[in-house]
């Protein structure tokens, strides 16, 4: 594994200051993006066990995966806003950075008094940030929401495992989908802010960040008044689209257009009359007639080996993949070629991690040290002129 060094005041966001009042994924997502693109993040802990995420397991050398992936970079500071003492330290925080960010529970960082309408009289040029699962009003504000939570009331649950039994996604998408919206606002804001000179709110919610997500099958009811059904590892407004079983395993693939049909039917299966059936000429059609359609498929399939289906589904030209575990993503050749992995420090010793996508050609990503809870109390309070024992 190979480190990417940059000089960190190349980066984009060199100099912006950030401070994080985060737990758990949304939130640390989101400032983890301003980190790797070189801000000063600050993050404000709990003194007593600080992030939640720490604790979710001990993978790494007793690190939290969680942890590890969406802490790096930072700087931990130790601090208990519930007390005056520390309310003092915060505000003083928030009154030098640029960014606010938090995703405590609803009405939690008002009651502290760091509200937007509170903050931005002392803080005019602060884009203040709150990520949440329903929003700031309406009649889910106070809802407790995690990421599982926000997947079934936004209906991805609902379109997600097989005919017989719905699933959640297998990572944490409305926690991911909430920071990378958190993420890209942070920025559009600090672009306007550069004309008006004034800061921002964004009210993120994870419950429209994934309804957002669902506009494709919303359409489909809203205009043909049906709901797509659950296909498993299937596509479920898309055929042939998904695994299907070969003599010694299975394949995925995708048949996109008409074009792609009639290569798959020619070339993969070797069945060119296939693409000339009406019943199958179009994808409306075969939708109507899956479960006839993708018997035949399998049925083929299950003349060939997975190494000769997908011999024969690259002669076509159709995409296809491998349908992996995280054993062999960890050891996958694409990644291992493009130098995708790098080793992170981290207070349990250095870890493996995996380079952010955002792949600008000019300059790598800051990927900072994991910190432990507190790590730098010290040095961000001697910043305000404070001894250690404000936090």
């Amino acid at each position: 594994m190979a480190s990417s060094p940059v000089s960190e005041n190349a980066l984009p966001l060199a100099g912006l200051r950030v401070l994080a009042l985060e737990q758990a994924v949304a939130a640390p997502f989101c400032s983890r993006q301003l980190a790797d693109m070189g801000a000063d993040v600050i993050k404000i802990e709990r003194p007593d066990g600080g992030d939640f995420a720490r604790g979710y397991d001990g993978a790494l050398n007793g690190l939290s995966a969680y942890f590890a992936w969406l802490n790096r970079g930072k700087r931990s500071v130790a601090l208990d806003v519930k007390s005056k003492t520390g309310r003092t330290v915060l505000q003083r925080l928030i009154e030098r950075a640029d960014v606010f960010v938090h995703n405590l529970a609803a009405g939690a960082v008002e009651r502290l008094g760091f509200g937007y309408e509170t903050v931005s009289e002392r803080a005019p040029r602060l884009i203040w940030v709150g990520i949440s699962g329903y929003g700031p009003d309406g009649p889910y504000r106070d809802k407790k929401a995690y990421d599982m939570l926000i997947q079934a009331e936004s209906g991805v649950v609902s379109l997600t495992g097989t005919p017989g039994e719905a699933a959640k996604v297998g990572v944490s998408m409305a926690d991911i989908s909430a920071g990378l919206y958190g993420y890209s606002s942070i920025l559009a804001a600090l672009l306007n802010r550069e004309k008006t000179g004034r800061g921002e709110r964004i009210d993120i919610s994870m419950f429209e960040c994934l309804t957002e997500w669902m506009m494709p099958p919303l359409y489909v009811f809203l205009g043909a008044g049906h709901v797509p059904a659950r296909a498993g590892l299937r596509h479920n407004m898309i055929v042939p689209y998904g695994a299907y079983r070969c003599a010694d395993g299975e394949v995925l693939f995708a048949v996109q257009n008409e074009r792609e049909w009639r290569q798959f039917c020619d070339v993969a299966l070797e069945q060119p009359a296939l693409a000339d059936d009406a019943r199958f000429a179009t994808n409306a059609g075969r939708l109507q007639h899956r479960a006839e359609l993708e018997s035949h498929i399998e049925t083929r399939l299950g003349n060939y080996t997975v190494a000769a289906a997908l011999e024969r589904l690259e002669r076509a030209g159709i995409a296809n993949a491998a349908v992996n575990d995280v054993a062999a993503v960890a050891r996958h050749p694409q990644l291992t070629a493009r130098g995708r992995w790098a080793e992170v420090a981290s207070f349990a010793g250095p870890i493996p991690a995996l380079i952010p996508p955002h792949n600008l050609a000019s300059l790598s990503p800051r990927m900072g040290r994991v910190p432990a809870l507190g790590e730098h109390t010290r040095e961000v309070l001697a910043e305000l002129g404070l001894d250690n024992a404000a936090g």
